[in-house]
């Protein structure tokens, strides 16, 4: 009897393929969306698994937020955040009140949701005109996306840009770095696995051993390869 294949035991939900988010800081995103212009003061930078940045912890008033930390932040810095807040890294402002060409990061994608776009390490977008149907953005991929003008953001850069730069150099290493969010690590190819297990698997050689398109309507231990292909074989030069 055949095995599940490895997209088959993800969607049955269990924790093998569950980020473990209990053992994270807690949620990166904007505080609670208040027009009053606000004073907030950073008291620590804190080190996240489950985050590619490192957050700041920014007190406001009561209120205690987590949010990523702009490059060249420091604990007892002031950052603000509402209407006629100063354009400087770090504060909270409406996409309507900073000017073009601003690097921003952590967009929201409605008004008040926290934060949806910009959000890993070392990235930012920038505002590339305003008009009335939205203002106009440019986001890291270089694709253009329309927001809401009330929609917030944070000015800078996320901290730690080099992070992509530095190598892994031992498996052990990444098995560390794939286990802080639960990634499934080491992934091997249906090829290389047994017979039982996958169906392009068994045999002596590197060869499928048979056709690689899938049906959109084959059952699930099936549906491996091309699926529904549009076109099959080689492409012309």
């Amino acid at each position: 009897m055949g095995k599940n294949l490895i997209q088959q035991r993800r969607g049955r939900g269990t924790s093998r393929f569950r980020a473990p988010s209990f053992n994270w800081e807690g949620e990166a995103r904007l505080p609670r969306k208040n027009s009053a212009l606000e004073e907030g003061t950073v008291t620590d930078i804190i080190h996240s698994s489950g985050h590619s940045a490192p957050l700041a912890e920014v007190k406001y008033g009561a209120e205690t937020a987590l949010l990523q930390a702009p490059d060249g932040i420091r604990v007892g810095e002031k950052v603000q955040m509402g209407d006629g807040a100063e354009v400087k890294e770090g504060n909270i402002l409406s996409l309507k009140d900073i000017p073009e060409g601003t690097p921003i990061y952590n967009l929201e994608s409605k008004p008040g949701d926290g934060g949806r776009f910009v959000r890993s390490s070392g990235t930012f977008a920038r505002i590339i005109t305003k008009m009335d149907a939205g203002i106009v953005v440019e986001l890291p991929s270089s694709k253009r996306r329309t927001f809401m003008p009330d929609c917030r953001a944070i000015i800078g850069t996320i901290a730690g840009g080099g992070r992509t730069e530095k190598p892994f150099l031992k498996a052990g290493t990444r098995h560390f770095r794939m286990k802080a969010k639960n990634k499934f690590y080491p992934i091997v190819s249906g090829i290389s696995m047994n017979a039982v297990a996958h169906p392009f698997g068994g045999k002596g050689s590197h060869t499928k051993g048979r056709p690689t398109q899938a049906s959109r309507n084959a059952p699930p231990g099936r549906k491996v390869g091309s699926i529904a292909p549009r076109r099959t074989g080689r492409t012309k030069r």
